[in-house]
C-alpha cells in the first residue's frame, strides 16, 4: 500500500486525517446498512434449490469488499497519525 507524505507542499495532516475518518466512518455506516441486506431463503426459495446459497455468497463478497476498504482505509489513517506523532516527537508540527 502506498501511503500519503505529510510535508509542508502537500496535503495537510489534518486534512489527511479528517478526510480518512470521515470516509472510515461512512463505510461502517455502509457495513451496517449492508448488514441489513443479507438474504434471507425465504425470498429465493421459489427459484432453483441453489439460488439462496448463490445469494448468499454474492452478498458475503460484498460484505469481504467492504471489510477489505474499511481496513485500507483505516491503515491510511493510521499511517497520517503515525507520522504526525512521529513529527511532533522531533519537535515538528
Amino acid at each position: 500500500m502506498i501511503f500519503p507524505t505529510v510535508h509542508l507542499n502537500g496535503s495537510s495532516a489534518e486534512t489527511l486525517a479528517n478526510d480518512y475518518t470521515t470516509a472510515l466512518e461512512a463505510l461502517r455506516a455502509a457495513q451496517g446498512a449492508l448488514a441489513t441486506t443479507a438474504p434471507n431463503a425465504r425470498d429465493y426459495y421459489v427459484q432453483d434449490a441453489g439460488a439462496f446459497d448463490r445469494a448468499r455468497h454474492e452478498h458475503l463478497r460484498r460484505v469481504e469488499a467492504l471489510q477489505d476498504v474499511a481496513l485500507q482505509v483505516g491503515m491510511l489513517l493510521e499511517n497520517v497519525l503515525d507520522q504526525t506523532a512521529a513529527r511532533r516527537a522531533r519537535g515538528r508540527r
